[in-house]
């Protein structure tokens, strides 16, 4: 049975950098998943992510994209188009990310990586929340995610309907 995982990255105290770990949190409260996937709260943990890189048969990572595209793109690029590509390291865990996939490169063995990520409008903010431009992408990012977990044939059970708003009111 392949391992899975999907781990949100960034800092929540830098407004839409959070959105990472924001998902995760949504997607924990309001959906349960059969026993092939976890999902986890990667923040700012760095390098010490790469035993899931090593680890897991498929990890996916949530996480903004600084890109020069419409604020509230969303991108899902495979971990081979990331290695080499300059145009993704900008912020720290960006910078973490691509360093990690490279030092698997050494490893017979690495998980297939995929980044869901999304141009945010504002990562310099000092502020726990989204931009109103991501919270009204909100809900099309976290659907990009659900599509690639069920394509996995894992099944997705709602078992809640809160809203990203309530989710990070409890997150502050």
């Amino acid at each position: 049975m392949a391992k899975n995982i999907i781990i949100g990255v960034g800092n929540l105290l830098f407004l839409d950098d959070g959105i990472g770990v924001i998902a995760v949190e949504y997607l924990k409260q309001n959906f349960s998943f059969s026993s092939e996937l976890e999902l986890l709260d990667g923040g700012t943990l760095g390098f010490n992510l790469i035993e899931y890189f090593l680890e897991y048969d498929n990890v996916f990572i949530l996480d903004t994209i600084s890109m020069d595209e419409k604020v509230g793109e969303i991108f899902k690029i495979p971990s081979h188009e990331l290695l080499g590509n300059g145009g993704y390291k900008n912020t720290a865990h960006e910078v973490e990310v691509v360093s990690m996939l490279e030092a698997c490169e050494l490893y017979e063995t690495k998980a297939n990586v995929t980044i869901l990520a999304i141009v945010p409008e504002d990562i310099v903010t000092i502020e726990i929340g989204l931009s109103k431009a991501l919270e009204n992408r909100f809900d099309i990012f976290v659907e990009t995610v659900l599509g690639e977990i069920k394509a996995l044939n894992i099944e997705v059970i709602e078992k809640n309907n809160r809203s990203v708003i309530e989710i990070l009111k409890n997150m502050k």
